[in-house]
């Protein structure tokens, strides 16, 4: 275990927390997505779902929840709202009455392109380089693997 630089009667101090800063940037990054996809009439995890389902085509919804992330209690109720958007489509399997696939419809498929500005806005937003927000990223996934472990 690695000790931190900081004197213990240093420790509880907010500026001191990684977990703040995380919470905070959450926030921030929150705030630019939702006027980001506001002409794309999506949330945030609404946007995440559609990339999934961009990125990988018909999922099924435990996958699109492995990846996200995300509890079916969450999940649905915003797989929902995409379908009734038009933007998806959810099938029962015929083999696993269980399981459902969602597929993308032509109009979640019309918005992707309307989608490829929202990237390049978010970096852009971020003040940070290409290289330096690899480098964020690559750091935040070490994070999150090592606490998956805890």
């Amino acid at each position: 275990m690695t000790t931190l630089p900081v004197p213990d009667s240093e420790l509880l101090r907010l500026d001191h927390q990684v977990c703040f800063q995380l919470h905070a940037a959450s926030r921030a990054f929150g705030s630019v997505y939702r006027d980001a996809l506001k002409d794309l009439g999506l949330t945030y995890p609404q946007y995440l779902a559609m990339l999934v389902l961009w990125e990988h085509g018909a999922q099924p919804v435990k996958a699109i929840g492995e990846q996200l992330r995300l509890d079916s209690g969450t999940l649905s109720p915003l797989l929902k709202r995409l379908e009734s958007a038009g933007l998806v489509r959810r099938e029962r399997s015929t083999e696993d009455e269980r399981s459902v696939t969602v597929h993308l419809t032509a109009a979640g498929e019309e918005l992707r392109e309307r989608a490829l500005p929202v990237p390049r806005r978010m970096l852009a937003a971020t003040g940070l380089t290409v290289e330096e927000l690899r480098t964020l990223r690559g750091l935040l996934g070490r994070v999150t693997a090592a606490l998956d472990e805890v």
